[in-house]
């Protein structure tokens, strides 16, 4: 059974590759971090601390409008594998009842989420939790 978590922090540096955002246990204290690439974190950043609009849609504004135009909703966000440090996710469409999963990088399917107000649900796979934050 996927474990609700909800954002917790992300870390921006300027002097790394790698930026960093947490996820939290939702109903509990676990916690762990994933490492993602600026352009994620920039854009998560903009859209969990400001009421940012852009002036343009961006990719993860076209990712919501593609199902959208389709007539699907976008639904949730499931990381659901972590083989050899990298963690794999999907984005969670539903239509006509139906779940649709979308393979996706974590950071491209949470920052998905936070394009919705308030964002939406993020699940991970309780296996993946574990392994997480064993590691």
């Amino acid at each position: 059974m996927p474990v609700q978590m909800q954002l917790a922090r992300i870390i921006i540096s300027e002097i790394s590759d790698n930026q960093v955002i947490y996820l939290q246990e939702v109903d509990g204290d676990r916690q762990f971090p994933i490492l993602i690439g600026i352009f994620e974190a920039t854009n998560i950043d903009r859209r969990v601390k400001e009421d940012y609009k852009p002036p343009r849609p961006l990719t993860h504004d076209l990712v919501v409008n593609v199902a959208e135009a389709l007539g699907a909703e976008v639904d949730s966000v499931v990381i659901s594998g972590l083989r050899e440090h990298t963690y794999f996710a999907h984005l969670r469409l539903k239509k006509d009842g139906e779940i649709i999963e979308i393979d996706s990088r974590p950071s491209d399917a949470i920052a998905v989420a936070v394009t919705f107000s308030p964002p939406l649900p993020i699940y991970v796979a309780e296996e993946v939790l574990d392994d997480a934050i064993k590691s």
